[in-house]
């Protein structure tokens, strides 16, 4: 299964995404075998922002991508596109264990100035066995003042072989400086109709349990996968909505 088949109703961001990965793998490519040449119009760039509302799959959509990066595939000479999902470098990036790959999040409030200190002296790294050095920033509405400052030199300067991908609600939630200098990227809520196809193709869940789900959800693909494969949390969802049927007094209140 390609990592593009994670992007649920994200047809036009994907298409702008594989674009830039088949960019990216000819500038590798030519690299490598000693004859780097200026790739003309590339849709790849070092520093990208994926926006969208919650459930809209702003990290998977990174992590897609950054798997897409780190591709091997033996596919991609014969014209098949970067992110096949099966090669050591999809599949290390995919689980999280891609020594090239830094997925950052946080349950904290704010990500300070130590912190991305540390992620900009990574950035400079040479990829240690990958093709690129892929920082994903799962929680840049997070940054402190200061924290973008540091980030923004970074983007700034970029060592060659260093890609930014940075996850916001919005554009408003990134310091102007910043988002200025990324592509941008905007996802919607995917289609309620999308969701419950995927559960049914990839989670193996009964048609008419995933389109329940997927409609409860409004098109929440991690709360509709939970939904139709946990009945606790059906049971859950179940109770709770009864509640108000049992207010019927001031006492009741």
């Amino acid at each position: 299964m390609a990592v593009w088949d994670d992007l649920v109703g994200q047809d036009q961001v994907t298409a702008q995404l594989v674009d830039a990965s088949r960019d990216a793998d000819r500038f590798v490519t030519a690299a490598a075998e000693g004859s780097a040449e200026e790739i003309t119009a590339s849709k790849m760039t070092h520093a990208w922002l994926f926006t969208g509302p919650p459930g809209s799959g702003r990290s998977t959509a990174a992590r897609a991508f950054a798997a897409s990066l780190q591709c091997v595939s033996p596919d991609r000479k014969l014209g098949g596109a970067p992110g096949c999902g099966f090669c050591d470098g999809c599949h290390t990036t995919t689980v999280g264990t891609h020594a090239d790959v830094e997925i950052v999040r946080t349950d904290l409030l704010s990500i300070g100035v130590k912190e991305t200190r540390d992620l900009v002296r990574r950035a400079q790294l040479s990829p240690a066995g990958g093709r690129w050095q892929v920082i994903v920033l799962e929680d840049a509405d997070r940054l402190t003042e200061g924290a973008g400052n540091v980030l923004l030199k970074a983007i700034e300067e970029p060592a060659p072989r260093t890609v930014w991908l940075l996850c916001a609600p919005s554009l408003e939630d990134v310091l102007p400086t910043i988002r200025s200098r990324c592509r941008l990227l905007t996802l919607r809520t995917p289609p309620v109709d999308a969701v419950a196809d995927v559960l049914v193709r990839r989670d193996g869940i009964e048609p008419e349990l995933a389109a329940q789900s997927a409609r409860a959800t409004q098109g929440h693909i991690g709360r509709a996968r939970r939904l139709a494969t946990d009945e606790r949390a059906r049971a859950r969802r179940a109770a709770v909505l009864k509640l108000p049927m049992r207010v019927d007094d001031v006492g009741g209140c």
